[in-house]
């Protein structure tokens, strides 16, 4: 009997992928070294914890700088799961498999599972990390109010994504809720830069630093910035990169929900550019100059690339960087916002910026641990 090319063509190209554990280093599967790194990583940053036990107002920022890092980044590794369409390599949750918590047996591809599977491990860093911090600031004395409920905020936010990552699993990655898992980081990662910027000012009421049109400025840029944030989802959930070849997405027609994205890009940009000129022209502080210099760079950045990989038919490596840049612009939203006011001690003037005088001695003064401890 004879075999029509077409079918020996079909033939080939219906092998079965390969299983994730045959993929081997040094005679392991990818996935035992994959949590052999991220059990390291854990362990390294205990190690380096011990200094929280008695933290300094530096090693408290390192740690909160380290909070915005890894929650940005791993929705940067998010994006790269869904444009590899590898949202399903770990078709359960919180099990990889109905069968198992790591990926053996699955019914996707090698690699696929591997990327799934390491971006669920990194979880486990990036609550490590807020675990620290969180620790760091309860052992601050005087302890402050404030610092803690952020710091306590980030850990609850870090599960919260991992129980969103699993209705995404379990709604076969549908757009609604692939949306909520990048928005959720977004959240996160505006109470981590508040951490951030006031871990360095003494305890205080918050007022603002700046004249009133910019701190207006700063404030709408936040709200514009969100609303960006959200368009992008959109975009996302109509375009072709679902995370998977089967994954549900939005009837919208991609054009027009791109133009929206773009009409809010370009309404981000102006108001950057106006916070820029009205703190170089206006003589506002130096952290709020640099901050809206740095969004206006990051903005400007962001829309090239933008512009370039829709013009290029979204490519997977030019839509990563874009959710790279997607956080930097949220960051440095989030970063001038702060920076136009300050936490100000009763009976002192905005004025004085106590801020600053911490910042002097930050590395040289331990805070102490806290009464009783």
């Amino acid at each position: 009997m004879s075999v029509s090319p077409a079918s020996a063509v079909l033939a080939a190209n219906t092998v079965p992928p390969l299983a994730a554990e045959d993929i081997a280093l040094l005679g392991a599967p990818l996935w035992v070294w994959q949590i052999a790194v991220v059990t390291a990583g854990v362990l390294a940053l205990v190690l380096l914890a011990r200094t929280i036990w008695h933290p300094t107002r530096r090693s408290l920022r390192a740690w909160a700088l380290g909070n915005i890092v890894v929650n940005a980044g791993i929705a940067v590794t998010g994006a790269t799961v869904r444009v590899t369409s590898s949202g399903l390599g770990c078709s359960e949750w919180p099990r990889c498999t109905p069968e198992s918590f790591v990926p053996v047996g699955t019914e996707h591809a090698a690699l696929n599972a591997a990327i799934e599977f390491g971006n669920r491990t990194l979880t486990f860093v990036v609550l490590a990390v807020a675990v620290i911090t969180f620790v760091a600031v309860m052992r601050m004395s005087p302890r402050r109010r404030d610092l803690v409920r952020m710091a306590a905020v980030v850990p609850f936010g870090v599960l919260g994504q991992g129980v969103v990552g699993g209705i995404t699993v379990w709604s076969d990655l549908h757009p609604a809720s692939v949306a909520a898992h990048f928005l959720l980081s977004m959240v996160v990662v505006f109470v981590t830069v508040a951490l951030y910027v006031r871990c360095r000012e003494p305890e205080g009421r918050p007022r603002v630093s700046v004249g009133p049109m910019l701190h207006a400025v700063s404030v709408g840029l936040v709200v514009v910035g969100f609303m960006l944030l959200v368009a992008g989802t959109v975009v996302t959930g109509t375009g072709p990169h679902g995370g998977d070849a089967a994954a549900p997405r939005w009837a919208f027609d991609l054009p027009a929900v791109t133009r929206l994205h773009s009409a809010l890009a370009w309404l981000t940009l102006a108001g950057a550019l106006l916070a820029t000129v009205i703190a170089f022209r206006g003589g506002a502080r130096r952290p709020v100059r640099r901050s809206s210099a740095f969004l206006l760079a990051v903005v400007v950045l962001q829309g090239v690339l933008g512009y370039t990989q829709y013009a290029l038919g979204l490519p997977e490596t030019l839509v990563v960087l874009h959710v790279l840049g997607s956080t930097l612009t949220w960051v440095a939203v989030c970063r001038l916002y702060f920076s136009t006011t300050r936490l100000t001690p009763p009976g002192r003037e905005v004025s004085e910026d106590p801020a600053d005088l911490l910042d002097r001695d930050a590395g040289r003064s331990p805070v102490g641990p806290a009464p009783g401890r």
